[in-house]
């Protein structure tokens, strides 16, 4: 019977084993995009496309700090390719964009690099977004805009419809701001987390930073027009956006078309991805992309996965 069990914790153990992570590289038209990717070792059962937030870069979502913190690890061991992307203005294409670039053409050249990048690459049954803070904000422009049935959800975090009191003067000056807004409590990160996210902070490229304080206006023009499940998640430290019960209940109400919901992580600041409780917010989107599958399924009439 021992050794039944501890084959069984072997076999449980290799299947959850973290993929490896690498770079690569994806071209945008004349725009090269850098970013990280994790694949399983058999086809993927779909892909996760990853954007970080302003003034970050896409080993966000590969903290390294702690092995426990990478969604890419993560996603990869449980059976989804993973792609973590330096959106445009940071990484590859910093030196073509050197002042960046607004919103809606980052969503554009998104695209561009994604529609290269699939045929070349199994995605399984499709796409789901997932974003952190500004890049959350793309995701959603992303998909508001997305043609053609391999778009399963959005998943966003640190980001929301209205700016908390005072974020909005801070949200456009494009510079390293203070701890107190981006991290929360010190104490809500692995040691070694602030060292490590030395090589992933980065200013905030001039034209992101000018369309930054205008994201509430920019999410009620595009959010009736996302027709994909939507997820929210709030830090309990959240300081930039409101996230009280009436400011999200607009928030979601403005998804006319899209089955919408909010959860709040406790024990976590605004960089969720980063922090002690950043596993148990990425085993959330995989739940969630999981729901996305078992919808397109059903819609499709076959029957959802054991």
């Amino acid at each position: 019977m021992d050794h039944d069990r501890e084959a069984a914790r072997s076999s449980a153990a290799a299947t959850t084993a973290p993929a490896p992570v690498r770079a690569v590289t994806l071209d945008a038209g004349d725009i090269t995009l850098s970013g990280l990717l994790a694949e399983p070792a058999g086809a993927p059962r779909a892909l996760l496309v990853a954007l970080h937030g302003g003034g970050m870069r896409a080993g966000y979502f590969d903290g390294r700090a702690d092995p426990d913190t990478s969604l890419l690890a993560l996603a990869a061991s449980r059976g989804y390719a993973a792609l973590a992307l330096d959106r445009p203005g940071y990484g590859a294409s910093a030196a073509r964009l050197p002042s960046g670039t607004d919103l809606s053409a980052q969503a554009d050249l998104l695209r561009t690099a994604l529609d290269a990048h699939l045929p070349d690459r199994p995605c399984g049954a499709g796409v789901l977004l997932v974003g952190h803070s500004l890049g959350g904000g793309i995701a959603l422009l992303t998909a508001a805009r997305w043609t053609g049935g391999n778009l399963l959800g959005v998943d966003v975090s640190g980001i929301g419809g209205q700016w908390a009191p005072g974020a909005r003067q801070l949200a456009g000056s494009g510079a390293r701001l203070s701890h107190h807004m981006h991290w929360g409590p010190l104490a809500l990160y692995p040691p070694g987390t602030f060292r490590a996210a030395d090589a992933l902070i980065t200013p905030v490229p001039a034209d992101e930073a000018r369309a930054i304080p205008d994201w509430p206006r920019a999410y009620e023009q595009l959010a009736p027009r996302v027709r994909v499940p939507v997820r929210f998640t709030f830090a309990e430290h959240e300081r930039w956006w409101r996230c009280d019960t009436a400011a999200v209940r607009a928030l979601l109400d403005r998804l006319e078309s899209a089955p919408a919901r909010s959860e709040r992580l406790p024990d976590a600041g605004h960089n969720i991805s980063l922090g002690r409780t950043a596993r148990d917010y990425h085993v959330r989107v995989l739940a969630f992309l999981e729901e996305c599958l078992t919808l397109r399924q059903a819609a499709a009439g076959r029957p959802a996965r054991p």
